[in-house]
């Protein structure tokens, strides 16, 4: 069996997209917390850009989550998470650009990083505009998921994808601060439920940040 280890941050968006990746391919990962904000000269040796995630394996340090979960995809094909046919392909590669990207800039970064990456880091209070701009914001982006879901049974397409697993990081990471309104689309409600009873989410539910309890609901796969 493969091991390999992530430098990661818990509530990393971009973190639990490659641990879902790792963990749905069964490769096993040694965890490591970084803190990448202290520019600690090892970790910056493994990655200059001074991000997370960070996986070792096989003796090459790896940056980047897409790349990273590129690089996974061609190494460990099986099970695969991107479809063989190329528009299905680019499909999934457009939407997980559109929660790394968009979704990011738009919610992730407005509420989680506002609520608690600051506190984390030494950097403040929450800007209350950028917090209420992402409560806005992810409203949009729910009702654009539950149109997707309404045409087909995941989010790409009638396979689950890395689009999925993209989407599932970033809101589930968001669902541990409960900034998620899962009443809004029932769609949407039912695509997590079903995407977080894998096993491969069982380790990203465990997860616990010190001073932010997560609520009650998150590690209920029934909510």
């Amino acid at each position: 069996m493969t091991s390999a280890e992530l430098y990661h941050v818990p509530l990393s968006p971009f973190c639990r997209k490659v641990r879902l990746s790792l963990a749905e391919k069964k490769i096993e990962v040694k965890l490591i917390e970084e803190r990448y904000w202290e520019k600690d000269t090892d970790f910056l040796r493994r990655n200059p850009a001074g991000k997370v995630p960070v996986l070792r394996l096989d003796g090459h340090a790896l940056a980047e989550s897409a790349a990273i979960c590129e690089y996974l995809e061609e190494l460990y094909p099986e099970p695969s998470l991107m479809p063989s046919d190329p528009l299905a392909r680019h499909e999934v590669r457009r939407l997980v650009m559109w929660f790394d990207d968009k979704f990011h800039h738009e919610v992730t970064s407005k509420l989680l990083y506002e609520r608690v990456n600051k506190k984390i880091t030494g950097q403040g209070f929450p800007n209350s505009t950028n917090v209420m701009a992402g409560l806005r914001a992810i409203k949009f982006h729910i009702d654009y998921m539950g149109w997707l879901l309404d045409h087909r049974r995941w989010l790409a397409g009638d396979r689950m994808s890395l689009a999925d697993f993209a989407a599932a990081a970033h809101l589930s990471a968001l669902d541990y601060i409960s900034d998620v309104d899962w009443d809004r689309n029932a769609q949407v409600k039912d695509w997590y439920a079903k995407i977080k009873s894998r096993p491969a989410f069982r380790a990203i539910l465990m997860d616990q940040v010190p001073g932010f309890p997560p609520p009650a609901h998150y590690a209920d796969l029934d909510f």
